[in-house]
């Protein structure tokens, strides 16, 4: 049998792409990856190879294709259930803050964009952006106070809801967003884990800059 492929877009812009890529190796899945680099000529017809929505990520598993970060962790958690906490009360918390991830939060992503080889940045945040920095802390202390006893992940173990916020722990990072309480050691956590390490390790190695992510003061 061939093996997975996920398609993504650059490392280090790309956060949405992160989200399955990380999900697929914290379940020891092997699989190839294809990059297409994003807002090039040709990119977007390259992207239409893969998928008719012509967006990155997509997943595709034995003449499955899936696309879309939320839909392919929903896929891999049908045969992978560890992806959602085994307590009814935590699973329905952490499908409700993933789909809050994926539905909103616009303020910080176009304020804080995805930079996962930066440093060191400084950028202004306006008020929705701060309440949406707000919001992300409250998550993030809810569920590693309520559900996070069993090791350093939102819910303990690795799971959907980290896959969605780890991206957002790379942001704070970049742009020196204070975290205290739990979610100072869940930003720790992030940074030390071994596969977010070989992410950043990959965004590093790409050539590619993009002027409308590239934000902040440094």
């Amino acid at each position: 049998m061939p093996k997975p492929v996920l398609v993504i877009g650059n490392k280090n812009y790309s956060s949405w792409s992160m989200r399955p890529w990380l999900a697929l190796r914290h379940l020891g899945i092997d699989f190839d990856e294809v990059r297409i680099p994003l807002y090039i000529e040709g990119s977007k017809e390259k992207m239409l190879e893969y998928s008719p929505a012509g967006k990155v990520p997509v997943y595709i598993e034995a003449g499955v294709r899936v696309w879309d970060s939320l839909s392919i962790l929903e896929y891999l958690a049908e045969k992978h259930p560890s992806l959602w906490p085994a307590d009814a009360k935590a699973r329905a918390l952490a499908r409700s803050v993933c789909a809050e991830m994926h539905s909103g939060f616009a303020a910080l992503r176009s304020t804080l964009p995805m930079n996962a080889r930066a440093g060191d940045r400084w950028v202004e945040l306006g008020g929705d952006a701060v309440g949406d920095t707000e919001r992300i802390l409250e998550i993030w202390e809810t569920c590693r106070s309520g559900h996070g006893k069993g090791g350093p992940w939102l819910f303990g173990s690795f799971t959907a809801a980290d896959a969605m916020y780890v991206p957002v722990a790379l942001r704070f990072h970049t742009y020196g967003i204070e975290a205290g309480g739990f979610s100072k050691g869940y930003v720790e956590t992030v940074l030390s884990d071994e596969y977010v390490r070989e992410w950043i390790g990959g965004a590093e190695q790409e050539e590619e800059v993009i002027e409308k992510f590239e934000k902040g003061i440094y």
